[in-house]
């Protein structure tokens, strides 16, 4: 069981689906907490035999302590639960107020005596960005969102989150408004936990975006001028995959078991689980109860950070870097099919 900033990942969850070069490449990176299992043997066996006996000892009161604490876990999620209930009518105060559907007291008397020629529906209604700005404020969710993603992040209404019982774990919503990105109401992602208490992460789901033509915000399109004397004179687009809060919901996946993994690309993936997860329980248990301080800027520690974007591209050496032009989706369709005759898909979930 790897461990990373006091989340806990069950590598062995990972076995059934990789096959065995895999499993010997995830079982060596649990290296270190196996050998600190075996460790603990080899502890014992040097010990005399009455100070193994005391040790005897002190694991049935270890045992005993288990036995408690695999108590408190259960009281502990009937208390969550029990007080999860409780916050919903607060949640959907909150809801109402963001989202303009209710006003508080004393804002219509404020709204009335402002210019009663202004048009009632150009005034702004609820809190504005209120979701976006209070992610932002947020350091670890905030790498995740790029400048681009920004624009759609202003349609988003609410975020909830509940229980999942078959298989355990848990889920998060993303409610939109109707926005020119995406046809998806509500955006989800389900982290299916091995054991929920310490967790130990299985597997992560998310939602399939059905993204509008031109609008796919994880995938950008790319216009390259060949280089001079290139046989081929004519600019070049191509899609490339780019950073994007919505690559939150297409979170990696352990590969099948025909595929092979090497040990890079298996520290890789353990890495991307470790920070999908990261992100989504900073959502669950920061973001979501405590929407109005991240908006507010109260609950940020720490001080400022930057939210830079730096977007690379690499290519085979045809074309110049110093040329690469991101382009409109549809423009660079456009010219897709002049030159190929056909357009590139648009944007799926890989």
């Amino acid at each position: 069981m790897a461990n990373n900033g006091g989340i806990s990942f069950n590598l062995s969850g990972l076995r059934d689906a990789l096959d065995e070069e895999a499993r010997t490449v995830f079982y060596g990176l649990a290296l270190q907490d196996k050998l600190q299992m075996l460790a603990g043997d080899d502890i014992m066996e040097s010990l005399s035999p009455v100070v193994r006996q005391r040790v005897d000892d002190l694991r049935v009161i270890q045992s005993q302590h288990d036995e408690l604490e695999a108590k408190f876990f259960e009281e502990r999620a009937a208390l969550e639960a029990k007080y999860q209930k409780l916050y919903q009518p607060l949640y959907a105060k909150r809801y109402d107020i963001v989202n303009g559907v209710v006003e508080v007291e004393g804002t219509k008397t404020e709204t009335a005596s402002e210019d009663q020629g202004e048009d009632k529906d150009a005034q702004e209604k609820g809190v504005p960005d209120f979701w976006l700005i209070a992610m932002k404020n947020n350091e670890v969710v905030a790498d995740e969102i790029t400048e681009r993603d920004e624009e759609a992040l202003t349609y988003l209404k609410d975020i909830k989150w509940s229980k999942v019982e078959e298989p355990k774990g848990f889920k998060l919503e993303f409610y939109f408004d109707t926005n020119p990105y995406f046809k998806n109401i509500v955006l989800t992602k389900t982290y299916h936990m091995v054991d929920e208490n310490e967790p130990i992460l299985e597997k992560a789901t998310g939602t399939e975006i059905e993204w509008y033509p031109g609008k796919c915000l994880t995938q950008k399109l790319l216009k390259k001028r060949p280089k001079k004397g290139s046989k081929n004179g004519k600019p070049m687009t191509k899609t490339e995959e780019c950073e994007s809060f919505f690559n939150f919901f297409d979170p990696p996946e352990v590969p099948k078991d025909h595929e092979i993994l090497d040990k890079d690309t298996a520290e890789e993936l353990k890495n991307q689980m470790e920070q999908d997860y990261d992100v989504g329980s900073t959502i669950r248990y920061k973001i979501i109860p405590h929407a109005v301080s991240w908006f507010t800027g109260e609950a940020i520690q720490g001080g400022d950070f930057d939210l830079d974007d730096d977007d690379t591209d690499e290519d085979d050496g045809l074309y110049d870097d110093d040329d690469d032009e991101e382009e409109d989706e549809e423009g660079s369709k456009a010219q897709w099919d002049e030159q190929q005759g056909e357009r590139p898909q648009e944007c799926k979930k890989q």
